[in-house]
């Protein structure tokens, strides 16, 4: 998995990205509504880099999963914890943080992948453990 910069609006982007795929596939609903909700400007990437940001990960993805993506969108546990400390910032990871739940519940379904990733994210950043599954 490539690394970025602390703090780097790559960084915030790459997490954003992980939240896309995070149910193992990329919707367009949720697609549209990182770019509505001005994801480039709020995170300070050029135009069209989120879209490098999202490729680069994918294949990052397809390199370390031989090939089975339902295995590839999930991310070991080292592995997030690394992409996580590329954060260090308070508001970045408030600002990533709300992109998320914009991504994941873009599509009006919140798969269990997709909680799972929002908690982590909120623990590791002492947040609000994110989101519950309806019973």
């Amino acid at each position: 998995m490539r690394t970025y910069t602390c703090n780097s609006p790559q960084a915030a982007g790459r997490i954003v990205a992980i939240a896309l795929l995070a149910d193992g596939h990329l919707s367009s609903d949720e697609l549209a509504a990182v770019h509505r909700a001005r994801i480039a400007d709020r995170l300070g990437l050029a135009p069209g880099e989120f879209g490098a940001i999202l490729q680069g990960l994918c294949e990052d993805l397809l390199t370390s999963s031989h090939l089975n993506w339902n295995d590839a969108c999930k991310l070991d546990s080292d592995v997030m914890q690394q992409v996580m400390r590329e954060l260090e910032d308070p508001e970045l990871r408030a600002e990533v943080l709300n992109l998320c739940h914009v991504a994941v519940y873009a599509d009006r379904h919140v798969a269990e992948s997709e909680v799972a990733l929002l908690a982590s994210l909120g623990r590791a950043w002492q947040n609000e453990p994110g989101p519950r599954l309806p019973a």
